[in-house]
């Protein structure tokens, strides 16, 4: 017999999304449960270790792109009629516009609008903001931004200390199996297990599903991203927690699915480290090769962050999805490179090109005719690290279109990058007041969403977007319920 629970709101994830919208409800004087699949030294999914980069100038003022880049990446090809009737206030939509796989411009508008509201909520919180940018070497990559200090950790460990302080009550090593539903379709709380298979029942008025995405799901993403997808790797351990459990429970209790289920946003990783985040960012500027020794993608079509995503899944698609970056010692000429490397290991080194593809274990033959023919290619002109400068190669395929300089002064580097997943981008649909809707359009009685675990993503990723909408609309489903 299931071991049984009464509260009001059951959150399940442990995250950003999650602590948010718990102690959002705590605070309206809610009796809440937090269930989290992770032991509670590696509670916080995602959360735990990202820098928690924010598309913010300030803490009090958006990016100037903000709802310009959300909306850009809000729609893939949808029918224009849908686009046409969002136009018309959110009252007047009928249930295919409300369920329609586009992230409708209320939620958008919404999201601009809570956001510094939320920034000042968690100030309240303990948790400092400092001006910074994306760790890259373009000046384009240099758009001012904000991260909290101490990055994911610290807000985790802020939100955490309120919500105990305030009574949450937190369940570890316990994940969520489904959703409890009455017989008129309301939520009525989750079903779960805890350690050695021990079933749990969670009755409560309302739930929030917090849980990430589906990053550490093999099958789903064998399901969603087709080949090569067993070589994605999770870009941090807490990513492994996140098995797409909140997005199966919904759909099973009838919800829309929305977000892009064929892509994931990712970061080039070096294989060998096991550190987390080991991303390695200084791939436009040499050549990227495969294990038979051939380029295979330009290497630098623009500003780094903005093409990681294409990059990523070119390499995921090669023989054991791996890519080796290949540079030489014209490297150093870059000032601070070593910013964009954030591996623990040391570059393969080798004094000659042939002694790099011995290391390597690729074909030398194959690498070597690579690097004669990308050297031939490449043109005079001027070299400027930092910011695309149109020095490209000619009459090459795969053309690289910027910092093309030939790899021909020893000693020659390589770094061997895999794709990992930082955010899948599909997921479940949610109304502007993180209510999940079904495939009608409608809302499912007392079940609310946010985080990873709703799909508003299509195609790309709005960078420095994923933790502030895990907190704003965490923040406003626990003021829902």
């Amino acid at each position: 017999m299931s071991e049984a629970f009464e509260f009001d709101v059951v959150v399940v994830g442990h995250g950003i999304a999650g602590l948010c919208a718990a102690v959002s409800a705590m605070e309206r004087g809610k009796k809440v449960a937090v269930l989290e699949r992770a032991p509670e030294d590696d509670s916080g999914g995602c959360t735990r270790y990202t820098e928690a980069y924010l598309r913010l100038k300030s803490e009090d003022e958006l990016s100037d792109d903000f709802e310009e880049i959300l909306a850009q990446c809000g729609v893939s090809s949808a029918s224009p009629n849908i686009v046409q009737a969002m136009a018309q206030a959110p009252e007047q939509w009928s249930g295919v516009v409300r369920s329609s796989a586009v992230t409708d411009p209320d939620f958008i508008a919404t999201f601009a609008r809570e956001t510094i509201p939320t920034i000042q909520w968690l100030k309240d919180k303990g948790i400092r903001f400092i001006a910074t940018h994306l760790p890259h070497i373009t000046l384009r990559d240099h758009t001012p931004m904000i991260v909290p200090s101490g990055g994911g950790l610290a807000m985790q460990e802020a939100l955490l200390a309120s919500a105990v302080k305030g009574g949450v009550s937190f369940f570890y090593e316990t994940a969520a199996r489904g959703l409890m539903q009455d017989a008129q379709g309301k939520i009525t709380g989750v079903e779960a297990v805890s350690r050695n298979n021990r079933p749990m029942q969670f009755h409560a008025g309302s739930v929030v599903l917090a849980c990430g995405g589906f990053e550490g799901n093999p099958e789903m993403l064998a399901r969603y991203m087709g080949q090569g997808a067993t070589n994605i790797r999770p870009v941090a351990p807490g990513c492994h927690f996140n098995l797409g459990d909140g997005i199966e429970m919904a759909k099973a209790a009838g919800a829309a699915l929305s977000g892009d289920y064929n892509t994931y946003h990712a970061t080039p990783i070096d294989e060998r480290s096991g550190r987390p985040e080991a991303k390695m960012l200084v791939f436009p500027y040499g050549i990227v090769v495969n294990r038979q020794g051939y380029r295979f993608i330009d290497e630098a079509p623009g500003a780094s962050y903005e093409t990681f995503d294409r990059f990523c899944h070119a390499v995921q698609a090669q023989e054991d999805g791996v890519g080796y970056a290949v540079y030489d010692a014209k490297m150093g000429d870059i000032p601070n490179y070593e910013r964009a490397i954030f591996s623990d290991k040391p570059p393969i080194t080798a004094g000659t090109l042939e002694g790099l593809a011995r290391e390597l274990g690729i074909p030398e033959q194959n690498f070597l005719e690579t690097v004669e023919q990308y050297n031939a290619a490449c043109q005079p002109g001027d070299f400027h690290a930092e910011y695309p400068d149109g020095l490209r190669t000619h009459g090459l395929t795969p053309r690289k279109s910027n910092w093309a300089r030939p790899i021909d002064t020893g000693p020659f580097h390589a770094y061997p990058l895999i794709s990992s997943s930082i955010i899948t981008l599909g997921g479940i649909k949610t109304d502007a007041s993180a209510r999940v809707l079904n495939t009608e359009g409608d809302p499912i009685p007392n079940l609310y969403a946010a985080g990873a675990v709703v799909g508003m993503f299509y195609r790309k990723y709005a960078a420095a977007t994923s933790v502030l909408r895990g907190a704003v609309f965490g923040r406003i489903a626990g003021a829902q319920v």
